[in-house]
């Protein structure tokens, strides 16, 4: 349930805002261990798939607030799970990969791992193929989704719930729908895919009949839309599947109250496929329901652990990335993999050939280098000997200096009414936002926001990402509207931080 550690206007009221994960400004990139080298078959699509054994994966979920401490670099030190979902880790998941001791970490996705992550061809920037074996996988799903208009709170505040359940579906349940469409395939070829996130929105397995009255805050049934989504595309929630009855075990990881209010907002769900050995609740020592108790414990939530069996399945032919996001300069990890590859081509929006590295054998990891290429979108291709494209992926090349061009749809506008802020050649990062402030208060660093939301960055899975795009601002996007009467400046500010490299101006009046 993340909250922007600033204050809001007075004028507006303080609350709690939409947070997400933000996609670092241009960590380096950690190194590829290289697979070993499957043997080619005589024919079929790829190299033979090596011998998958069932083995068992450690998966933690843990939204760490804000960056996180050096108490949370502890605590996933200490837990030690193979593959971390993390959440608001911001700028700082290099350093707590480092201090945590994980060779792999993706910023872009969140993920921390002892395992290669990779960014495989179709995924959109939206799932990780986790390699846990050389040339098996575990495909990866980490989410987070919108904290605005809590489901729970406007219950309480008297809000219908045919209402609360309509703003779930357009708030959050669109997300999910999005997150789910690439490994959908996935899930009905059966493999193991994985899902870890905070939801910002309970699960309805937690307010059935049985529920009503026994634990404070559920009032009513609820089907709650994003669990009944997710179970409905094939996966199933380990905590629950390993602890039944919320009645006995309530699981709370949001929240926690001593009168047992509070909610279970933070999940790591698996495909049918895979066996739930175990699952428990990480969190403070002496919290009710906790686990894996820990002396200082700095998070708003708890964090899940849930221990699965499973069998890992070949890696597709594939380019697969260990980041879709560089800064100019940096180092491009590939891993690709197909029977009869050749070459790797890397082509510009444009479609011209910048750059062309021959690959030995069927499988393998090279390195491209950016020096020299301009900011844009690139694209990376697998192609056989008959220069025929076997697989491909995209990456986004940024800026080390960005210069954002921003307008609104109109210079003033009347109390209430609807504003769009639009902007050209955005550095695309995931995280940028749009920061709206008054006019008179206008500095970042200092002064307080009265709107914002995110551009989406690279995450739109389309080439170029980001790099034009627009932003409405109104009562359906926003908890505190409308914006008063008086002048404003919207700025376009990078990674969750407060360096804006574009602006725009308007006014409201009555």
């Amino acid at each position: 349930m993340g909250v922007r550690r600033r204050l809001l206007s007075a004028l507006l009221g303080a609350g709690l805002l939409a947070a997400c994960t933000v996609q670092s400004a241009a960590p380096p990139t950690p190194p590829l261990t290289p697979p070993a080298t499957t043997p080619a078959t005589t024919g079929g699509a790829g190299p033979a798939a090596p011998l998958a054994e069932p083995l068992t994966l450690r998966v933690l979920v843990y939204n760490v607030e804000y960056g996180g401490t050096a108490s949370t670099d502890r605590v996933i030190r200490q837990v030690d799970a193979d593959v971390v979902g993390v959440l608001e880790s911001y700028n700082r998941l290099p350093r707590i990969a480092a201090r945590a001791g994980y060779r792999y970490y993706n910023v872009g996705l969140q993920l921390l791992s002892k395992y290669p992550i990779l960014e495989p061809s179709g995924a959109q920037g939206r799932y990780a193929l986790i390699e846990v074996r050389p040339g098996l996988v575990v495909p990866f799903v980490n989410a987070h989704l919108d904290s605005v208009r809590y489901g729970p709170r406007l219950l309480a505040k008297g809000e219908p719930a045919r209402a609360v359940l309509a703003s779930e579906r357009e708030v959050r349940l669109s997300s999910m729908r999005k997150l789910l469409a690439p490994v959908r395939p996935l899930l009905a070829a059966g493999q193991p895919v994985l899902l870890t996130g905070d939801f910002n929105e309970p699960s309805h397995l937690d307010y059935t009949a049985a529920m009503v009255g026994r634990r404070p805050g559920v009032s009513r049934v609820m089907r709650w839309p994003v669990s009944e989504a997710v179970l409905a595309a094939g996966l199933r929630d380990t905590f629950r599947t390993a602890h039944p009855d919320p009645r006995a075990v309530p699981g709370i990881t949001w929240g926690a109250k001593p009168d047992g209010s509070g909610d279970r907002i933070d999940f790591v769900y698996a495909a049918r496929a895979v066996d739930v050995v175990s699952s428990r609740v990480v969190g403070e020592r002496g919290g009710a329901g906790v686990d894996l108790p820990f002396p200082r414990w700095t998070s708003d939530h708890r964090a899940v652990l849930s221990e699965l069996r499973l069998t890992p399945v070949a890696l597709p032919t594939t380019v697969g990335l260990a980041s879709r996001m560089l800064t100019q300069g940096e180092t491009l990890q590939v891993r690709y993999h197909g029977l009869g590859a050749s070459a790797l081509t890397v082509t510009d929006d444009t479609g011209d050939d910048v750059r062309t590295l021959a690959v030995d054998g069927p499988d393998g990891t090279v390195s491209i280098r950016t020096q020299g290429l301009a900011p844009g979108g690139y694209r990376v291709r697998l192609q056989d000997d008959q220069q025929q494209t076997m697989a491909d992926n995209e990456f986004w090349l940024r800026s080390r200096v960005a210069s954002v061009a921003m307008r609104t749809d109109e210079r003033r506008y009347r109390v209430g009414q609807p504003v769009t802020v639009s902007w050209d050649h955005g550095p695309a990062n995931r995280w940028d936002w749009i920061g709206v402030y008054r006019q008179q208060a206008a500095d970042p660093k200092r002064d307080d926001y009265l709107v914002w939301g995110y551009t989406g960055g690279h995450d739109s899975g389309v080439l170029p990402p980001s790099v034009a795009g627009s932003m409405t601002f109104s009562a359906a996007t926003q908890r505190h509207w409308p914006l008063p009467a008086g002048r404003y400046v919207a700025y376009y500010l990078l990674t969750d931080q407060y360096r804006h490299v574009g602006s725009v101006r308007f006014a409201v009046h009555r």
